[in-house]
């Protein structure tokens, strides 16, 4: 029973992979939803002006309030509050935090677009929402993508955060391996390391994906 075998059985070893289905499922929902609000949120930060100003406000408050709070804090205050499966409570988790962070890089995407551009496109007929979209947006997400991709691997990540409220990501699905199979230091030593090569396998890959995606848009 001490052996590696009885550790990394067939069943075992697909019921962690069940828990890392769960873990991409919610870091890509997150990451997907994260960059419409936190675009959201950087747009009312940066141009809600007047009228609107109240955006602006709400946009900062809801931003500082996140990023200088533990996420572990919201993780247990959005799941014993609210009822939903394990997909959309965890994807909501991370969700509300996560676009607090992904608001300030767009928001510095944004500010690092010369002014002049929007002089540029109203000069050929575009209004501000059309120069948004067709000039300042697309430079935008081209120059924050390598600190989008850093985001994205620290959301996957950090979902290992999840099983602190039991929820069958990767981590909980291996800890359970681990407490009903692992019974020497080495056994347990393996799990960890079987589980930290699937982790960076997922993000370097992910890492490899996003630098030849940049080198095509700069060969273009």
């Amino acid at each position: 029973m001490n052996s590696m075998s009885s550790v990394f059985t067939t069943a075992n070893i697909m019921y962690m992979m069940k828990g890392m289905v769960l873990t991409v499922q919610i870091a890509v929902a997150t990451i997907i939803l994260s960059l419409v609000l936190g675009t959201v949120l950087a747009l009312f930060k940066s141009y809600a002006k007047g009228k609107l100003k109240i955006l602006s406000v709400f946009s900062t408050v809801y931003i500082e309030i996140f990023r200088c709070t533990p996420n572990l804090l919201w993780i247990y205050f959005i799941y014993f509050g609210l009822k939903g499966s394990q997909f959309v409570i965890g994807t909501l988790i991370f969700t509300i935090f996560t676009s607090a962070v992904v608001a300030e890089i767009v928001r510095g995407g944004l500010n690092a677009i010369p002014k002049g551009q929007f002089e540029g496109a109203a000069s050929q007929g575009f209004d501000f929402f059309q120069t948004l979209a067709y000039v300042i947006l697309p430079q935008t997400f081209k120059s924050i993508i390598p600190a989008l991709l850093s985001q994205m691997t620290t959301v996957i990540k950090d979902t290992c955060y999840l099983r602190a409220v039991a929820i069958a990501d990767f981590m909980w699905q291996g800890m359970v391996v681990i407490g009903q199979y692992a019974s020497t230091f080495t056994q347990i030593i393996a799990v960890f390391a079987f589980m930290a090569a699937a982790y960076f396998i997922i993000n370097f890959s992910l890492s490899i994906a996003v630098r030849k995606y940049q080198k095509r848009i700069m060969i273009q």
